[in-house]
């Protein structure tokens, strides 16, 4: 059966709102989810101060918060079941298409590597938040279809075009929270 284009925007925005209304009635469990494909300035009610990042893994929802009630709401890859990390953490460095090396728990007995900045299987993507004390990053990838899912070692996998926004809020020292 084929579905006008039409028609698919009508349902998506019909969904969009029934998850919105559910949302705001204070539902817990929605049956359904609709991912979120772009970023976009959004309300926010946590407890968090102004210019925290705030990263809900079950959501794969990242948000910068900016005050004043409103965040920018990001979509994100998350680490796979078993390689999430939860707790508050901080921006440490920030890098503009870095090198990458695996870190020691991906290194499976295989010699040292780099895969240089700006290669085509350079998972880093056009830029990285390193967090501290974790080996994790929130950063670029080359693979922009994994953004929205459970898929990688522990990292925060954002889209290009996203982390590049987000690396010119933040700054070395942000405050990072990285909960369920």
């Amino acid at each position: 059966m084929h579905i006008s284009s039409y028609r698919a925007s009508v349902m998506f925005r019909a969904l969009c709102w029934i998850a919105l209304v559910a949302s705001t009635a204070g539902l817990s469990t929605v049956m359904f989810s609709v991912p979120v494909q772009a970023r976009e300035a959004v309300t926010y009610s946590g407890p968090e101060a102004p210019g925290t990042v705030v990263i809900r893994t079950k959501e794969r929802l990242l948000y910068f918060v900016v005050g004043e009630g409103r965040a920018i709401r990001y979509p994100v890859g998350v680490g796979r079941s078993g390689k999430q990390w939860f707790g508050s953490t901080s921006i440490v460095s920030k890098h503009v298409r870095p090198a990458w090396a695996p870190p020691e728990d991906m290194m499976a007995g295989r010699p040292y590597f780099v895969i240089p900045s700006g290669a085509p299987n350079n998972p880093m993507g056009a830029a990285a938040l390193v967090l501290a004390d974790h080996e994790l990053a929130v950063h670029g990838t080359n693979k922009p279809s994994s953004v929205g899912g459970f898929v990688s070692s522990g990292c925060i996998r954002m889209h290009n075009d996203d982390v590049t926004d987000l690396f010119e809020r933040v700054r070395v020292g942000t405050r990072v929270v990285i909960s369920h």
